[in-house]
């Protein structure tokens, strides 16, 4: 395991993060929206960017685990956590707020919660990380950074005080 971000780094990938999502409700004259994070690493990068955009509303959260369609492989996650959605998202604009972006199966497993929450008017996806390989056609809309991996090596950002992001290779397994 390497470490490939540190918390002050981070922290500016979260910042321009920040700018580029008020760049872009800007110019779809987006104002008031809803910002949720996907547990776990999720929630830590739309609180950082909740507070830094000022945004009025409160935060809401997601677990995805009954969602995930690839039990199987990965297993249960062993700590779920509960979703928070203190407000309506019908017809609202929401930021959908992941920590790494990889194979699309998260973002299409919290798309499936939010549904069952409402019809919004608009879901923006912001990532910290973007990483080379999808399964399905996700694209976000935000992007932190981007790192081109080879498929047996993953990214795993962990904190959240402080927050770094680590590589791990596989290859040796």
């Amino acid at each position: 395991m390497m470490l490939i971000r540190n918390a002050v780094e981070i922290i500016a990938v979260m910042d321009k993060m920040a700018h580029d999502i008020e760049a872009r409700l800007r110019y779809l004259g987006i104002k008031d929206p809803l910002m949720v994070g996907i547990h776990t690493g999720g929630v830590w990068i739309a609180q950082y960017l909740h507070q830094s955009l000022a945004l009025t509303q409160p935060l809401g959260t997601l677990d995805i685990s009954f969602y995930r369609d690839d039990f199987t492989r990965i297993g249960m996650h062993p700590q779920v956590k509960p979703s928070s959605l203190p407000f309506s998202i019908e017809n609202r604009h929401l930021i959908l707020v992941d920590d790494v972006l990889h194979s699309g199966r998260t973002i299409r497993a919290a798309m499936n919660v939010l549904f069952d929450y409402g019809r919004p008017a608009r879901i923006l996806l912001a990532v910290l990380v973007d990483r080379n390989s999808r399964e399905l056609p996700v694209q976000a809309d935000i992007i932190g950074q981007t790192l081109e991996l080879k498929e047996s090596q993953h990214v795993k950002l962990t904190g959240p005080d402080p927050l770094e992001l680590y590589l791990h290779n596989n290859e040796h397994l």
